[in-house]
């Protein structure tokens, strides 16, 4: 399969999962371009204070925008049925999606449109007030269905006839339940459900980051990052697939999507990763890991990392300091993986001609790193906000594209003209793209707002007393609980949705339990908890969405694709445990430096062991009494408060328990190195 064959397997799968599967005709185009472009120019505005709207306006022409997309571009059924080929239309927009539009536009602004009624009416909506907040949770659902699959609109269905038949379950079930009134005061006239803190958080800092995403991508960015990646790496052992995991990585910085990351750099890295002999397998199964785990990437993460500071109601720079180890710490096992499969295989690098010159490369998109630059630059030293930090890196980006397009047509001398109309096509472009990107993860969060809306009515202390109960308030039960349904919900759910549901509904109990088994567990450690989980649900069989993408663009089977990628992400979750137990990982209370940098250093050489054991390789295979060492050596790096528990030694003298460790990781070391010298000599 070609390369140009394998980026559009690629994009259409990228195309199906934000919906977009219509081939519109030419006016259809231009009032899609209109709305998205709409979108775009609003958030835009709005970040940059041309006007001011209240919250409650904002969010809710954030998702009139999100709503008319979605069934402008995405048909009732995924697939043609004999007899309903009506709802299935691909070739234009039928009348029946005009009309659905049009009635969910009205409906999600009706907040707008009646804002000082409703606010005067506030908790006894009238008949009218009710019709149409039933009107906005049946389209809404709808929209939910089209674009992201049946479960969440399923479970938020659950919830809600559970809050309507509470009293007539059984005693352990039973709820008192609510009216149709209460159920539209809080849902869909409010702020406490769809119009909730997710869809606050995706209206007002989440869009702007994808947008970014979605302008550095059709500026070029995507492509350097992989050619800088493989010309720094390309040429030793494994050096494809090390490309491959670094370049992801730097995408993950400007993408919430793992589809989108495989997207952008799986077309050139799987190949190569062919070439050199990694099976088509483990080729696809390197990509969807790296690619996944990009969501886990500070500065920029998913879009539930957003969500995560207003839950946790810490700044996002909070967020982003505790991520930051176990997001490289992941990222490091990975890259150790890549180097342990390479070794295990006889694979070398690639040829000298085959990479790309470093230098040159670098010089040849330095630009792009200037708006990443400014981002970081607003995020971590100036401590601006989110979203003031991603308007100005986008304002910074069309500097950048206006340089960048000006520049080429003077080289190809095309004339000035023609750059400036290329620079507005690719803004265009970006724009549009941005949108789209955008609506899934828009609809995905209001959905998820019915869910919360319903929780906040009471269900949540219900389900919370169900799970507690279901765990024997045994913590290490209920995080295993936590991890399997966010793995099970997160099949058919974004990360996002998923994260939602779950931190909303067992976040406080794994904090309330872990105090009662003398566990100090921050907050922030539980959701991100919920948020890894729901993260590694992208690659988990049989539906992982991310094993589909890479498989079809490495010609392998989906589901074994998947199970391997799900392999290489046991370390994910293996961090995602330990930081709840010993929250140094996520520098919780930590303000040295030196500290800071010495628990990072210690959970990169204990993730290293980590893989050693999960490869079953160091220097060569290991033998059966190598295991206990790598093992032992792990959790002791990871959790060198835990190794002192157990030897009854004070938590102030718990740091040197990392020379323990070092010594322990050495020891299977020399005796591999003893055991491959032999292996030589005797060769």
């Amino acid at each position: 399969m070609s390369e140009q064959q394998n980026l559009t397997y690629a994009q259409e799968l990228l195309k199906a999962e934000s919906g977009d599967v219509r081939s519109l005709r030419p006016f259809e185009k231009y009032l899609v371009g209109i709305i998205a472009t709409g979108w775009a120019v609003f958030q835009m505005a709005l970040a940059g204070g041309a006007f001011i709207l209240d919250g409650t306006k904002t969010r809710a022409f954030h998702l009139a925008f999100a709503i008319a997309l979605l069934f402008l571009l995405t048909p009732l059924m995924r697939k043609a049925r004999k007899g309903m080929e009506y709802f299935f239309v691909t070739d234009r927009i039928p009348l029946m999606d005009y009309a659905l539009a049009v009635i969910a536009v009205i409906a999600s602004l009706y907040i707008v449109i009646d804002y000082d009624g409703l606010a005067y009416r506030a908790g006894m909506p009238i008949t009218r007030d009710i019709a149409f907040g039933v009107v906005l949770v049946v389209v809404l659902l709808e929209a939910a269905r089209r674009v992201i699959g049946p479960a969440l609109s399923i479970i938020a269905i659950v919830f809600t006839v559970y809050a309507f038949l509470g009293p007539y379950m059984p005693d352990f079930l039973a709820f008192k339940g609510v009216s149709l009134r209460k159920y539209c005061s809080n849902i869909s006239l409010s702020t406490e459900g769809i119009y909730g803190i997710p869809l606050g958080v995706s209206a007002s800092i989440v869009y702007l980051f994808v947008l970014l995403g979605a302008l550095l991508d059709k500026a070029g960015a995507g492509q350097f990052f992989t050619d800088l990646a493989l010309s720094f790496l390309g040429k030793y052992k494994g050096g494809p697939a090390k490309a491959a995991v670094v370049a992801s990585g730097a995408t993950g910085l400007v993408s919430g999507s793992s589809i989108a990351n495989i997207v952008t750099t799986g077309p050139f890295t799987i190949p190569l990763m062919k070439k050199v002999g990694y099976p088509a397998k483990k080729a696809a199964a390197v990509e969807v890991a790296s690619s996944t785990d990009g969501q886990l990437m500070p500065p920029i993460m998913g879009a539930a990392a957003f969500i995560i500071a207003e839950y946790v109601n810490v700044p996002y720079i909070e967020v982003v300091k505790a991520a930051a180890i176990p997001a490289f710490a992941s990222y490091f096992g990975l890259f150790c993986i890549t180097h342990l499969e390479a070794s295990k295989l006889g694979i070398s690098g690639l040829a000298k001609h085959e990479v790309p010159v470093f230098f040159q490369t670098l010089k040849g998109g330095l630009h792009y790193l200037l708006p990443l630059g400014v981002l970081l630059y607003e995020l971590i030293i100036l401590r601006h906000s989110p979203e003031m930090a991603a308007f100005r890196a986008i304002l910074i980006l069309f500097v950048v594209i206006f340089y960048q397009e000006l520049r080429r047509s003077f080289k190809a001398g095309t004339g000035i003209g023609q750059g400036f109309m290329d620079s507005i096509r690719i803004i265009g472009m970006g724009m549009i793209q941005g949108s789209k990107n955008m609506m899934p993860v828009a609809l995905a969060c209001a959905a998820a707002g019915i869910i919360v809306g319903v929780v906040n009515m009471g269900i949540g202390g219900m389900v919370a007393q169900i799970v507690e109960t279901l765990s024997q308030g045994n913590i290490y039960l209920l995080l295993l609980i936590t991890a399997i349904a966010s793995l099970l919900l997160g099949m058919g759910l974004p990360t996002t949705a998923t994260y939602i549901v779950m931190a909303s509904l067992t976040a406080p109990i794994i904090v309330q339990v872990g105090g009662n088994f003398g566990f100090v567990l921050p907050l922030i450690a539980a959701h991100l908890f919920c948020f890894y989980f729901g993260i590694l649900a992208d690659d988990t069989p049989p539906v992982g969405l991310a094993a589909y993408a890479a498989s079809a663009i490495a010609d392998s089977d989906p589901i074994p694709t998947g199970i391997q990628g799900f392999k290489y992400d046991i370390r994910t979750s293996v961090i995602a445990f330990l930081f709840v137990f010993n929250p140094d990982l996520l520098l919780w209370e930590i303000t040295s430096w030196p500290q800071a940098i010495m628990i990072f250093v210690m959970a990169l050489v204990a993730m290293s062991a980590f893989e050693c054991f999960a490869q079953n390789w160091c220097l060569i295979k290991n033998k059966w009494y190598d295991i206990p060492f790598f093992l032992a050596a792990s959790f002791t790096l990871f959790h060198p408060g835990g190794v002192a528990h157990r030897f009854g030694v004070g938590e102030e003298y718990k740091y040197y328990f990392f020379l323990l460790g070092l010594a322990i990781y050495a020891i299977p070391v020399f005796m591999q190195s003893m055991r491959k010298k032999n292996l030589v000599e005797a060769a």
